[in-house]
C-alpha cells in the first residue's frame, strides 16, 4: 500500500514574527512584552490542541525565547508525555531579550550570521535546551540551513537526524511580493525531503561521503506550478497560505484548493515507489487575535482546524500515518541513503494546474546530479535546470560572498531569464527543438501538449521516461506528427530527449530539425558576468568561443559534441547526439548575455533523432 506521510511541527514563538508588529503599531519595541508572550503561548496551546484532537502527534520545535519559559517547556514536556509528541529544537524564534543582550543585533536568520556566530548561537541554544530537558533534540530547522551550519551542528550534536532545511523557491518571485523586503533568498533547492550533501544543502547526497549526516525537509509543501510562478508563500498546504492567496469562498470560508493540493502531493506516490511526503510547520504569528491578512481570527482559526482534521480524517480511513522528524528521517534512511543503498533514486513530480483552471502541465526531476522542470504547456521544454552534479560550494552569511543569496544557481530558468517568449529581441534560457521547411520554422515551445509517466529498466539502468502525446505541426506544403520522449536514467547526470517523425503528408519531404539549449547562470534576474565561459564543438578539429559578447558563432559537421564551460559555477554542460549531424555554438551579446549550443540535422518520415543533455563538474 502506498504510504503517505505527514509531519505537523509547531513552535512556541514568544516574539512571533508576524504578531510582534501587529500588535505593537505605535508603541516603543518591547521585545518582552508580556500581553505578546502570553498570546502566543494560547496560539501555540490551540495549535496543539486542534492536532491532538484530529489524532496526530506533532513534533514541537522550541524556540531560544520560549527555553526561557516555562510554561512553554512544561507544555512541550507534557504533550510529550501524553501525545509522543517530540521535542525538538528550532533555530526560528531567536529574538528576546537573552539573545538581544548578548548578540548585540535584530538579526534573527540563523544562515546571515558570521560563521563564528553561528557556531556560538548553536552552543548557546543547544546547551540550553539540555539545561531545560536533560537531553539534546534530534531534530533542527530554519527557513534554511547552510551546509557549513549543518556540518557543524552535526558534527557538535551529532544526535540530530533531521531538520527543516530550505523553503521551495523563496527567492525574488516571494521577495518581490514581499514590498522587496524579505531577505530570504533560497530557490533552487529540492521540494520533498532529501539527503543534503556536506557541500551544498540544495544539492541531494551522491553517496556516503557526500552525506552530511542529516535528513532535510523542506518548510512547507508548496503547489508545484503555482509556487513557481507565482509567490511561494500564497500556495502551500499551510492553511493560512491559502488564506493570504485569497483562494477561499468568502462567503462560505471553504478552501478546496487546500484539499487538492494535499491530495496531489498523495498522488505522488504513484512516481516516487509507493511512498509521498506533506508538512505544515507553523508558528503562532498566524493566528493573530486581531486577524491577519485581511481575515479575521475565526476564519483563522477555522483553517487551521479544517486542516488538521482533514488529516485526521486520512489517518482514520488508513490513508496517511503521522510522524514526528526524527520518527520520519528514521523511515527515510531506510528508503534511500546508505541504509538502502541507493543515494540515486530520483524524486520525481509529474504536476498539474489545480488552481486557474488550465490544461497546464509539469514534471518535476531531482536526484544527486540536477534539478529540472519539464513544461508540457512549452512542447516539453526544459524550463528550470540546476546543476547539482558541480556540488557548488556556496558559504552564505556575513563575511562570505552571499550574506543574504543561498539559492543553488541556474541554467535555465524561464521566470528568470525570460523562457522561450522574449519580450523584445534576443533569447531566454530554454531547452527545446526548431523544426524548419522551405523557410518556415516553428518552436516546439508553441505546441502545447500532455505527457505519461513510466518507469523502465533500460541496458540495466532504471530510467524515468515522460511520453509527451504526439503533436501536429504544419507547414505551407507538408504536415507531421512528431512525438518526444524524455529518458532520465537514475545516476547518469543527463537527460536523453528523442523526437520521432511518426507520419509525413509527403513521405519524400525532409525538414530540418534543430536541437538547441540556450542558457547562462544566475540566481536572481540580474545578469553576471559570461566573461570566462568557453563554448566548443568537439571532435576533429574542435572550434571554441572564449566568451567576449560579440555574438560570434562556429559549427562542426559529425561534432562529437558542443558543450559550455562555466568556470564561475564549476559546470560544464553539452549536447551529444545519436547519430552524425551538425553541432553548433553561438555567443550572446550584452543585450542577450546567453550562450546557445545545438544539433542540426534533416529528418524524414520514420525517423528518430536523439540527443543527450549532459552535465558534469568542471574545476
Amino acid at each position: 500500500m502506498d504510504k503517505f506521510i505527514v509531519n505537523i511541527i509547531h513552535r512556541p514563538e514568544m516574539v512571533p514574527e508576524y504578531s510582534a508588529t501587529v500588535t505593537g503599531q505605535g508603541k516603543e519595541e518591547d521585545i518582552g512584552d508580556k500581553k505578546l508572550i502570553t498570546e502566543s503561548l494560547d496560539i501555540f496551546k490551540t495549535q496543539q490542541r486542534l492536532a491532538h484532537e484530529a489524532g496526530l502527534k506533532t513534533t514541537i520545535q522550541m524556540t531560544y525565547a520560549s527555553l526561557f519559559n516555562d510554561e512553554a517547556v512544561e507544555l512541550a514536556k507534557q504533550d510529550h508525555e501524553k501525545y509522543g509528541d517530540e521535542i525538538a529544537l528550532s533555530l526560528l524564534g531567536l529574538p528576546c531579550e537573552e539573545f538581544r543582550e548578548k548578540y548585540k543585533t535584530k538579526d534573527f536568520c540563523i544562515w546571515m550570521f558570521s560563521m563564528e556566530d553561528k557556531k556560538a548561537i548553536v552552543n548557546d541554544v543547544f546547551e540550553k535546551f539540555h539545561d531545560r530537558f536533560g537531553f539534546y533534540p534530534e531534530s533542527t530547522g530554519s527557513y534554511y540551513m547552510d551546509a557549513d551550519l549543518t556540518n557543524y551542528i552535526k558534527e557538535k550534536y551529532p544526535m540530530v537526524k533531521c531538520a527543516v532545511a530550505t523553503c521551495w523557491e523563496e527567492g525574488p518571485k516571494a521577495y518581490h511580493t514581499c514590498n522587496n523586503s524579505w531577505y530570504t533568498l533560497f530557490d533552487g533547492g529540492p521540494w520533498a525531503p532529501w539527503i543534503p550533501s556536506k557541500q551544498n544543502t540544495h544539492a541531494p547526497a551522491a553517496n556516503k561521503e557526500e552525506d552530511s549526516g542529516i535528513v532535510a525537509i523542506p518548510h512547507l509543501s508548496r503547489d508545484l506550478i503555482a509556487c513557481y510562478d507565482g509567490n511561494g508563500s500564497n500556495f502551500g498546504t499551510h492553511p493560512q497560505n491559502v488564506l493570504r492567496g485569497m483562494i477561499y469562498d468568502t462567503k462560505t470560508w471553504e478552501y478546496p484548493y487546500l484539499y487538492n493540493l494535499i491530495d496531489q502531493y498523495r498522488d505522488l506516490a504513484k512516481y516516487n515507489n509507493g511512498y509521498s511526503y506533506n508538512m505544515m510547520f507553523v508558528g503562532p504569528g498566524w493566528m493573530n487575535k486581531m486577524g491577519r491578512w485581511e481575515q479575521p481570527y475565526e476564519l483563522l482559526l477555522k483553517s487551521y482546524t479544517d486542516g488538521c482534521n482533514y488529516y485526521g480524517k486520512l489517518k482514520k480511513e488508513g490513508k496517511l500515518i503521522d510522524m514526528t522528524m526524527s520518527e520520519f528521517a528514521d523511515y527515510f534512511r531506510e528508503k534511500k541513503g546508505v541504509n538502502a543503498g541507493n543515494y540515486n533514486e530520483p524524486e520525481c513530480a509529474p504536476w498539474r494546474d489545480i488552481l486557474y483552471g488550465s490544461d497546464k502541465q509539469l514534471f518535476w526531476y531531482c536526484d544527486p546530479y540536477m534539478r529540472a522542470c519539464v513544461n508540457m504547456d512549452q512542447g516539453g521544454a526544459i524550463v528550470d535546470l540546476r546543476p547539482y552534479v558541480a556540488k557548488l560550494e556556496w558559504p552564505v552569511g556575513i563575511g562570505t560572498k552571499h550574506v543574504q543569496d543561498a539559492s543553488y544557481p541556474f541554467l535555465i530558468q524561464e521566470k528568470y531569464r525570460a523562457g522561450y517568449f522574449t519580450h523584445y529581441a534576443g533569447a531566454g534560457t530554454v531547452r527545446s527543438a526548431k523544426l524548419s521547411h522551405n523557410g518556415e520554422e516553428v518552436d516546439l515551445c508553441l505546441c502545447p501538449t500532455h505527457s505519461h509517466f513510466s518507469e523502465e529498466v533500460i541496458d540495466g539502468k532504471k530510467t524515468r521516461i515522460l511520453t509527451l502525446d504526439p503533436v501536429d505541426i504544419e507547414f505551407y506544403d507538408v504536415k507531421l506528427t512528431l512525438q518526444t520522449k524524455e529518458y532520465f536514467e537514475e545516476g547518469s547526470s543527463n537527460i536523453k530527449i528523442e523526437r520521432n517523425i511518426l507520419s509525413m503528408s509527403d513521405p519524400d519531404a525532409e525538414v530540418y530539425l534543430d536541437e538547441y539549449i540556450t542558457a547562462c547562470y544566475g540566481t536572481t534576474e540580474y545578469p553576471e558576468d559570461m566573461t570566462g565561459i568557453t563554448l566548443t564543438c568537439e571532435g576533429e578539429n574542435p572550434q571554441s568561443i572564449n566568451y567576449e559578447y560579440k555574438c560570434r558563432d562556429a559549427k562542426l559537421d559529425g561534432a562529437t559534441a558542443v558543450s559550455a564551460v562555466i568556470p564561475a559555477i564549476q559546470t560544464k554542460v553539452s549536447l551529444t547526439p545519436s547519430a552524425k549531424a551538425e553541432g553548433y555554438i553561438e555567443e550572446g551579446y550584452a543585450f542577450s548575455p546567453m550562450f546557445k549550443l545545438g544539433y542540426k540535422k534533416q529528418i524524414k518520415d520514420k525517423e528518430v533523432f536523439a540527443t543527450w543533455l549532459n552535465l558534469e563538474k568542471a574545476n
